[in-house]
C-alpha cells in the first residue's frame, strides 16, 4: 500500500508487517499488524509516530514517505505520541535522515527517548493542551492520556480537519488487507477486524480501564471526523462507533460482559476430559454461547480475548501434586495479571491421592472478586453419577449467565 491521503495535507505513511514474531515478545500475530505513521503538512511538516525496524518495515516506511511526496530532510517535527519500540525504534536512525526535525513528546516521553533511543538534543516537552501551528490552516493540539497504555502516552489532534491521531487507543492487531478505512471493509472481513481489536485490547490495554475512560471523557469536547490509531483501520465513517466500542471494552474489564462462557480445560490422563464433554452438554442445553480452549495447547492471547469479554469462566483441571495442574495455574495467572474481575466461575476436576486444585482456584477467584458456584471434584475416573452431576451443575451455571445481569 502506498501512502494514502486521509484529508488534504494529511497522509497515512504506515507499513504492514507480516511476521511470525511475537508482538511484545508475547502475542502471536498470524495475520500481521500495521504500524501506522502519519504526516501533516502545512507550511511546516510534522511526522506523527514512526515504526519498528522489523521485517523491512523501516525501508518500507521511507518508501511510503516518498510516495506521499515527503523527504525526511523536509520534516520539521517528529511527534512521538508513545515511545514503545513498535512506534519509536526507528527514531534514532531516522533522526540522522531528518537532522533539523525537533522531536516532541510528553515529559515521560522525553525520559524514554533518552533511555530507549539515546537522544537528548533537539527534544522538547509539549504540555497537555499545547498547540503547534504548522501554518496553512494546520494546527496540532496535544493531549496527555497517561497509561493508555504507557505513562508517556498522548494523542495529537489536527484541529482544522478534526483528525485525532489516537496512538494505541482504538487500535487492533491484523495487517491491513489492501484497505485503510473502516468503510472499505467487506462484510466477510468485519468479524476479523473486530475480533483483532478485542484481542489487542485484551492483550495490551485491559489492565487500564480507568485511564481509558478518563481519556475518553477528556476528549469528549472535541469534534472528531477521523480517528487514526497506531495500529489497524482508520475510522472515518462513524468514529463515534469505535469510541463506544472502547467504552464497552473498559466495562468488560470490570465484569460488564457478554452473556457467554469461556471454558478452559486441561487433562493429564483423560478423566477431566471425559467430564468436560458433560459440562459442554450442560451449557449447550441452556443455549448459552461458549468458547472452548484446551490448556496448554491454546495460546494465552486468544484465551485472554475470550475471558475478557465473557461473563462466565469455567475451569476444568486436575490436581497435580496437591496443587492445580501447572499449565492451568499459569493460564489463570495470566488472566489475573490482566485484572479481569467480577466474573462468575465454575470449577471441576479430578484428583488421585489428594485434593488441592480447588484451593488454588478459590484463592484466584477471591482475589479477582469472582462469584463461584458449587464445585465438582471426583476421584480418579468419573462415574455415571459424576457425569450427570457435571451436566446439571454446568446447566445451572449457564442459566445464571443467561438469566443474570451479566
Amino acid at each position: 500500500m502506498p501512502g494514502i491521503e486521509i484529508k488534504p495535507g494529511i497522509w497515512w505513511v504506515g507499513v504492514n508487517v507480516r511476521s511470525h514474531d511475537l508482538f511484545e515478545g508475547l502475542w502471536p500475530i498470524p495475520d500481521g499488524v500495521s504500524l501506522n505513521s502519519y504526516v501533516v503538512k502545512g507550511e511546516k511538516c510534522a511526522l506523527i509516530d514512526l515504526v519498528r525496524e522489523w521485517s523491512g518495515s523501516s525501508s518500507n516506511f521511507l518508501h511510503q514517505l516518498e510516495t506521499a511526496g515527503i523527504e525526511p530532510k523536509d520534516i520539521d517535527y517528529i511527534v512521538t505520541n508513545h515511545l514503545e519500540p513498535d512506534h519509536g525504534e526507528f527514531l534514532a536512525n531516522f533522526r540522522r535522515l531528518a537532522p533539523k526535525a525537533e522531536i516532541l513528546a510528553t515529559p515521560r516521553g522525553v525520559e524514554l527517548i533518552a533511555v530507549l533511543n539515546c537522544i537528548t538534543e533537539g527534544v522538547r516537552v509539549v504540555q497537555d493542551g499545547e498547540e503547534l501551528d504548522l501554518g496553512a490552516g494546520k494546527k496540532l493540539v496535544f493531549a496527555h492520556i497517561p497509561f493508555v497504555h504507557w505513562p508517556d502516552t498522548m494523542v495529537t489532534y489536527e484541529a482544522g480537519s478534526q483528525v485525532l491521531f489516537s496512538c494505541d487507543a482504538f487500535g487492533g492487531f491484523g495487517a491491513l488487507k489492501g484497505i485503510l478505512f473502516d468503510d472499505q471493509v467487506q462484510e466477510a472481513d468485519q468479524a476479523f477486524y473486530y475480533n483483532e481489536m478485542v484481542r489487542y485490547y485484551a492483550n495490551i490495554v485491559a489492565n487500564f480501564p480507568k485511564p481509558v475512560l478518563r481519556a475518553i471523557d477528556k476528549l469528549a469536547g472535541i469534534k472528531v471526523s477521523v480517528i487514526a490509531p497506531s495500529h489497524g483501520l482508520v475510522w472515518r465513517t462513524n468514529p463515534g462507533e469505535v469510541i463506544q466500542r472502547y467504552v464497552k471494552f473498559a466495562g468488560y474489564s470490570t465484569g460488564q460482559c457478554e452473556k457467554a462462557i469461556t471454558l478452559l480445560w486441561s487433562s493429564m490422563y483423560g478423566n477431566t476430559k471425559i467430564v468436560t464433554d458433560a459440562v459442554m452438554r450442560g451449557i449447550a442445553r441452556e443455549g448459552v454461547p461458549m468458547e472452548v480452549f484446551e490448556v496448554p495447547l491454546a495460546d494465552t492471547s486468544y484465551v485472554l480475548a475470550s475471558a475478557f469479554k465473557n461473563k462466565g469462566i469455567v475451569v476444568g483441571a486436575p490436581t497435580y501434586e496437591v496443587k492445580m495442574f501447572p499449565p492451568m495455574a499459569h493460564m489463570l495467572d495470566s488472566i489475573a495479571r490482566k485484572a479481569m474481575t467480577n466474573r462468575k466461575a465454575f470449577y471441576y476436576g479430578s484428583f488421585g491421592w489428594s485434593r488441592g486444585a480447588e484451593k488454588e482456584f478459590d484463592a484466584i477467584a477471591q482475589a479477582l472478586k469472582w462469584e463461584t458456584s458449587e464445585m465438582l471434584q471426583f476421584r480418579g475416573a468419573p462415574t455415571m453419577d459424576d457425569l450427570t452431576k457435571a451436566e446439571d451443575l454446568a446447566a445451572a451455571f449457564a442459566r445464571s449467565i443467561r438469566d443474570g445481569t451479566a
